[in-house]
Parts: C-alpha cells; sequence; structure tokens
C-alpha cells in the first residue's frame, strides 16, 4: 500500500494510535508520548497500529500495519490503484470531511504561520464533479514498470514477466511506473486511449523508454480536453519511424474524436516538453475553452486551471473580490496565458499582465485578440526584475492589483513594490495556503485582510486553492 524504503527503517510499533487530525501531503496525524507521527493512508477517527520507519526530534513517519477501529468517515476507495499510486490519497474520506479539513488547512495556516488578522472564512466552494475532473493527464512510458509481489515471485519462479507499463511513477521512485488500467480523474475516452495506445505499441514491439539507462522510444503520453467538447493527445517519443509514424496513425484512426493530435521528439534527460517543437499529425495545433462568452485557446504546453467548473468558480470570486470600476487600472501578476486579466478586462480601464513563460504571454495576447479585447498589455519576465519602478511608470500606477503566484509564493522583492505602489485592492490568490499565509504576514503591514474564500479545486486530495482579498489602511 504504502511504498517504504526498508534500508531506511529505523523502526518501532505503535499499537491502538488515535488518529486526531488530517495534515500535510495527505498524511494523517496521530500523538504518541509528545510524538507527532504522520500516517498516510489514515482518516482523522481511526484508531490504528503503526510501523514507524523514520523518527526525527518532535516527529515520525509511519505507515499502518493493522485498522484497530475504522473511522466513520471512512469509506471504500473507488480505484483499484489506490495506496501505490501517488494521487488522490483522499479518496478514502468522505467528501464532506475532505472539505472540512481543507477549509481547516487555510485556517490553520492564517492562525499558526501568518502574523495578522482575519475575518470568518466563508464556506468553501465545493467541486460538483469529485471524480472525472481533471481536462489533462500526463502519463509516462516504462520499460521498468512496478512490479507487485506476485509478480515478483512469478518472476523469481523463473517465469517471463512484461515489463513494460504506462502510467504514473511510483511516490519516491523516479525509474518506477505504475501501469494503470483505469484512472478516475479524467473523463472518457481518456483512459480508452492509454490502453489502446499501450497495446498497440506493444503488439508492434516498439520500445518504452527505460530512464536508468536512456534508451527506447516511447517517452510520455498528455491527454487534455476541453469544456468545448474538443481533445489534444501529445505523443513523446525519442524518435519519429515507421513504427511511431503507424502509431499516430493508428491512434488518429482509432479515435476520430480527437481534434489535436501531435508528437514531439524529445532526446534529453528530463521529462519536460515546454523547450520542445511541437508537430501537429493530425487536426490543430490547439484546443479552444470558453468561460461565460469568453474563449481561450489552449496550446500543448499553456497552462490552464485542470478543473474547469471550478477555475470558472476560482476566477468569479477573485473578480468579484477585486470590485473592478470602468476607471480602474489593474495588474495581473503571474498571469500565465491571461487566463484572469481578460476575464476581468471589461471592468476595467487598463489590464497589464506579467508572466515568466515567454509562450504563455504569446497566448494571452492572441486570446485577448479573439476575444476583441483591447485594452491589456502583457509583458513576459522574470516577475521580481520586470515589476520596478520604471515598468509603473511606463504601464500606470494600478489601483488594484490580482496575484496568482506558484505554490512557492511571491519574491520578497514583488511584496516591496506592491507595499511602494500602494494600490488600493489586492487580490491574492494561493494555491499553497502556507506561502500564501507568510505573504499576508507581510502585506499586512499595510493591509487589512478583509475576505477569505477556499476553493477545492482538486478532490481527493490535500491540496486547496484559496482567495484573499487585501484592502489599503487609511
Amino acid at each position: 500500500m504504502f511504498v517504504v524504503n526498508i534500508k531506511e527503517m529505523n523502526y518501532f510499533t505503535i499499537e491502538n494510535l488515535e488518529i486526531t487530525d488530517a495534515g500535510a501531503e495527505g498524511k494523517a496525524v496521530g500523538k504518541h508520548e509528545g510524538l507527532t507521527v504522520f500516517v498516510p493512508y489514515a482518516v482523522p477517527g481511526d484508531v490504528v497500529d503503526v510501523q514507524v520507519f523514520k523518527k526525527k526530534k518532535g516527529y515520525a513517519e509511519s505507515y499502518i500495519t493493522a485498522i484497530k477501529k475504522p473511522s466513520a468517515d471512512r469509506i471504500q476507495p473507488e480505484c483499484q490503484h489506490f495506496g501505490l499510486c501517488g494521487g488522490c490519497k483522499w479518496q478514502i474520506l468522505t467528501y464532506e470531511k475532505q472539505l472540512y479539513y481543507k477549509q481547516k488547512q487555510v485556517f490553520d495556516n492564517f492562525k499558526h504561520l501568518g502574523k495578522f488578522d482575519f475575518p470568518e472564512i466563508s464556506p468553501i466552494i465545493g467541486s460538483e464533479k469529485q471524480y472525472f475532473y481533471r481536462n489533462k493527464l500526463e502519463f509516462t512510458f516504462s520499460s521498468l514498470r512496478w512490479l507487485d509481489e506476485e509478480d515478483k515471485q512469478r518472476q523469481e519462479a523463473g517465469e517471463k514477466i512484461v515489463t513494460d507499463g504506462l502510467g504514473f511513477h511510483i511516490p519516491g521512485k523516479f525509474d518506477k511506473v505504475l501501469d494503470i488500467q483505469k484512472c478516475y480523474l479524467q473523463a472518457d475516452p481518456a483512459n480508452d486511449i492509454r490502453l489502446s495506445i499501450k497495446q498497440f505499441a506493444m503488439e508492434h514491439q516498439i520500445p518504452f523508454f527505460n530512464v536508468r539507462l536512456h534508451e527506447g522510444v516511447l517517452r510520455n503520453l498528455v491527454i487534455r480536453s476541453s469544456s468545448t467538447g474538443e481533445l489534444m493527445v501529445i505523443v513523446v517519443m525519442t524518435e519519429l519511424n515507421e513504427k511511431t509514424r503507424s502509431l499516430l496513425q493508428f491512434v488518429a484512426e482509432r479515435f476520430p474524436e480527437i481534434t489535436s493530435l501531435l508528437y514531439c521528439i524529445n532526446t534529453k534527460f528530463n521529462d519536460s516538453i515546454t523547450d520542445l517543437e511541437m508537430v501537429t499529425f493530425k487536426g490543430n495545433s490547439f484546443m479552444m475553452e470558453q468561460m461565460e462568452d469568453l474563449k481561450f485557446k489552449v496550446g500543448p504546453v499553456s497552462f490552464y486551471q485542470t478543473n474547469n467548473p471550478q477555475a470558472y468558480n476560482l476566477y468569479k470570486t477573485a473578480r468579484e473580490f477585486a470590485q473592478i470600476g470602468k476607471d480602474d487600472v489593474v495588474y495581473d501578476l503571474y498571469t500565465g496565458s491571461g487566463t484572469i486579466a481578460n476575464f476581468v478586462a471589461r471592468q476595467a480601464k487598463l489590464v497589464v499582465g506579467i508572466e515568466y513563460v515567454d509562450e504563455a504571454i504569446v497566448n494571452a495576447k492572441e486570446n485577448s485578440k479573439i476575444n476583441g479585447i483591447d485594452n491589456t498589455r502583457f509583458f513576459a519576465g522574470d516577475m521580481a526584475k520586470v515589476f520596478t519602478p520604471e515598468f509603473i511608470k511606463a504601464n500606470g500606477t494600478p489601483d488594484i492589483v490580482i496575484t496568482d503566484p506558484p505554490r512557492a509564493g511571491m519574491h520578497e522583492k514583488v511584496i516591496d513594490q506592491l507595499l511602494a505602489i500602494a494600490p488600493k485592492r489586492i487580490v491574492y490568490v494561493s494555491c499553497n495556503p502556507a506561502t500564501q499565509a507568510r505573504d499576508l504576514t507581510l502585506l499586512c503591514r499595510d493591509y487589512k485582510v478583509t475576505r477569505v474564500q477556499p476553493v477545492d479545486m482538486f478532490p481527493h486530495t490535500q491540496h486547496v486553492e484559496n482567495v484573499v482579498l487585501l484592502e489599503r489602511i487609511g
């Protein structure tokens, strides 16, 4: 169930440990003789026996050896891969309780990591779909699939075992891939596409990639779907040859609903494809997304929120908090492909977006053009270097700033600049309440947190998005 490196074990047993809370990284928490014990795949309310395999000052890492008394909130997971696959760790917890602990995560981070006052947190906006809600998944081909105990016994008995797999990396194992039969994250025909590609590749002896030896042909498979019904498939390979071309042709014929079938050649020592040329084998080189009456062009490496309905709820919340007037200049920091910037542009005099990725800015400009929006400006570059007094002088002092940084939060120079230009409102969208609490502590020198709204983008995981409104004091 939980993969443990035996070599790291310095273990002892704790019996009848009561699980009292949900902690970081999807792990549950219990207390034992002053020690905080982290337990994967446990549910608050469980009473369990655990094996501790790592002990540090004040805390320990463990895994379950027996469930003595299951929690009333424990449910049966849907997925057959639960426990080995690294995702969806909260499938064993009722969705009502998932939302409770996500909201609690925001409160706990603000209370214990932040040094600022905040109002009562609004009830978290739950996801209408708890399964098949993602619009993008990436799978890995591997000639070193994860072997379960039955596979290993058969292998040791001299039986030949198929070691090719297509799925997700086993947590903590860079070279091992769990072969996925059915994933509950993305709607049909995603599962059928993955399984059909795997079967064709194995029947036609197209080598799966071996990351240890850096050899093989098929490396990754990306499947993206849109709310408009479009479907994009990207096959990442080390070479285009007769066999891989026949694979692409098979996919095109077997799944005529694919509107964008692309491939790219990756011979690097990493799986990143953002810097690679995308070649269109069939259909368009992009998909179209829609939100309200706005259309967004999504390329193969473009960022777009992976839960469409919840992305809409997130952006609506940000727009509502911003309270944009027709004479307001708005800055959208970490704008990505300009989704938020374009989403709020019609309420503003001017929207200025800044983003690190060049291609994202190209997409942002194109999305403005597609929607007939002419009051946006987009700039690419490192936020701490672009967002300077000179830049603000050239583009106008913002009345409102919307910021949606990566998990690491904002650079301190960016926070200093926000404090210097003193917009009347800042809307801070975050996927990490811990770094958000750190940044809010600095901003609350001159601002007050007046609204807090969590949004659940990723059911069955511990992750939570959070939108905060800050209003200038005085």
